[in-house]
């Protein structure tokens, strides 16, 4: 198994087009120019990871962001599939999220979750006082991809 670095990219596991398109604006808007990688729902994910199902894998992404709300696998479920298996246990994983139910988020740290954003996602609101540590760590995880 190789250990050489991939280049940086970006898992958007996303079903909402709006979503998605916030979050490539918010991209865009602060020239965070990674390759972004969509999966609708976390089998998509799996496959894209894994090379599965005709999908070509990707490279190892640096940041996977995750909605938990979707069909088929759920983000939660994915998380708990990255977490199981050796070669993606270490991913970075944000979740993102409309739902701000503690029970969430507790399942999320269970699950070593880097950091739980209540979306609608605007990095620029980041330390406004409305952010939390989760949110900021991943703004700032999204610059170093900048170099």
């Amino acid at each position: 198994m190789s250990t050489a670095p991939s280049s940086p990219c970006i898992l958007l596991v996303e079903d909402d087009q709006m979503d998605i398109m916030n979050v490539q604006r918010e991209l865009r808007k602060h020239n965070i120019n990674v390759p972004l990688h969509i999966a609708g729902n976390g089998r998509e994910a799996l496959h894209l990871l894994r090379g599965e199902n005709n999908q070509p894998k990707i490279d190892k992404p640096s940041i996977v962001m995750i909605d938990i709300n979707m069909p088929r696998m759920n983000g939660l479920e994915l998380l708990e599939a990255l977490r199981s298996d050796p070669e993606f246990v270490g991913l970075n994983v944000f979740i993102m999220t409309t739902s701000d139910l503690e029970t969430d988020r507790l399942k999320a740290k269970e699950l070593a979750v880097s950091g739980y954003i209540v979306k609608p996602l605007n990095f620029d609101k980041f330390g406004e006082g409305g952010s939390t540590v989760d949110g900021f760590s991943l703004f700032l995880d999204l610059l170093r991809l900048k170099e």
